[in-house]
């Protein structure tokens, strides 16, 4: 169970975390597109993805060992999420803007696309670091 409950707790704790980001002043790159609830929406300070699949690595590192092949798979997966996150999503995110962008001022009668905005590399870092802290602190506050 704490394979899902652990990883489930840093996303919960990232997500909700873009909110006080946003009232700080950051995230404005993502929010000012995506008027949702900042629980719901992607991209922006920390990253949830990061947060989640780095929770996910350590504790099975933790309950598993940190020599164990899935330990070793999870690493990897994490790794090619964190690449994900800052290289490919943020690119599209900002492909995407620009196709809104041009959309809104050439063609106004047509809607915009939604967009998933990606991370910045201190957004993904802020992400691994809350994934870590959370997992830590769920494994020896239920030890």
């Amino acid at each position: 169970m704490q394979y899902i409950l652990i990883p489930g707790i840093a996303w919960f704790v990232a997500q909700s975390s873009k909110h006080l980001a946003r009232l700080f002043g950051r995230n404005r790159r993502v929010t000012q597109s995506n008027p949702r609830s900042p629980v719901l929406f992607s991209g922006g300070m920390p990253s949830a993805h990061s947060a989640t699949v780095v929770s996910l690595a350590l504790t099975i590192g933790y309950y598993q060992g940190w020599g164990s092949p899935l330990f070793g798979l999870a690493a990897w997966f994490a790794a090619i999420v964190l690449y994900d996150a800052v290289m490919v999503r943020f690119s599209s995110g900002q492909q995407g803007d620009l196709l809104n962008r041009v959309v809104r001022k050439d063609y106004p009668k047509l809607s915009t696309i939604r967009v998933a905005h990606g991370h910045t590399l201190p957004e993904m870092l802020a992400g691994a670091a809350v994934g870590a802290i959370v997992t830590f602190v769920v494994i020896f506050a239920t030890r």
